[in-house]
């Protein structure tokens, strides 16, 4: 799959998502936006793919959000058809995991991408904001209803509604992040985490992210249900009697993923 706006290489297991407009911060135009939903697509449905990593190109920011620059000449047109934000920030449940590599500026729609991540990873340098407010608009591709849901609300307020960015050691003390690195690790820390995913019990992980995802939109009670639903399909897969044979038999498990 050949883009202009973004990288989309496979190694292995792992799909590698990286926004390749250095020059415009990496910032995300409607182009953008479409080539990514073609690679997510891609990631969501190939059977060998088991987790993604997206990045961004250079060495200054991760995504700086919508392409303003872009919007405000009336150029963010693309004649692909529609696409959310970033391809994944509404309307494309994936629930294979996906690891944010953050180096640099992660604002705007930028966060709001990393958000849609199940883990986040950052460089020392990295720096955190929602700014919209500070232009007059707001977050909109799920940037007030994921931060609130990712760190405390008190800060999620300070940082919707005050547009201040936060540096890489303040985000990972709210739980924002998971890990800082240094810049010259952060891939192969990604890597390393991915590598440790896919190890795992593909089916297992994938409808544990389900549980997640779908839970947190219902009542505990309801959620609880959902859960007994899940395990239950889950218990009646090839994996899930091969994991505990394994367990007893003292062997690394073979999962085939069904």
């Amino acid at each position: 799959m050949q883009f202009e706006t973004i990288l989309y290489e496979k190694k292995d297991q792992v799909a590698v998502i990286t926004i390749n407009r250095p020059d415009a911060l990496n910032s995300i135009n409607a182009q953008a936006s479409s080539e990514m939903l073609e690679a997510w697509e891609d990631f969501r449905d190939d059977p060998n793919l088991r987790v993604a990593i997206l990045t961004g190109t250079g060495e200054k920011a991760f995504s700086t959000g919508m392409d303003l620059v872009a919007t405000a000449s009336g150029e963010n047109q693309f004649a692909g058809r529609p696409a959310p934000f970033g391809g994944f920030t509404k309307r494309l449940p994936i629930y294979k995991p996906i690891i944010a590599a953050i180096n640099g500026y992660c604002l705007a729609g930028g966060l709001e991408l990393a958000l849609t991540c199940d883990i986040r990873i950052a460089t020392p340098d990295s720096r955190f904001g929602l700014p919209e407010v500070r232009w007059a608009i707001m977050p909109g591709a799920g940037g007030t209803q994921r931060l609130p849901r990712a760190i405390p609300q008190a800060w999620a307020n300070y940082m919707i509604l005050t547009a201040e960015q936060i540096d890489a050691e303040t985000a990972s003390q709210i739980g924002l992040i998971s890990h800082v690195v240094p810049r010259e690790e952060l891939m192969d820390r990604a890597f390393q985490i991915a590598n440790v995913i896919c190890e795992r019990g593909p089916l297992a992980v994938r409808t544990a992210k389900e549980a997640i995802l779908r839970g947190q939109d219902m009542p505990l009670d309801h959620a609880m249900a959902y859960e007994d639903v899940l395990l239950a399909r889950l218990f009646a897969t090839e994996d899930a009697k091969e994991g505990p044979r394994a367990f007893a038999e003292k062997r690394k498990p073979e999962y085939k993923g069904r």
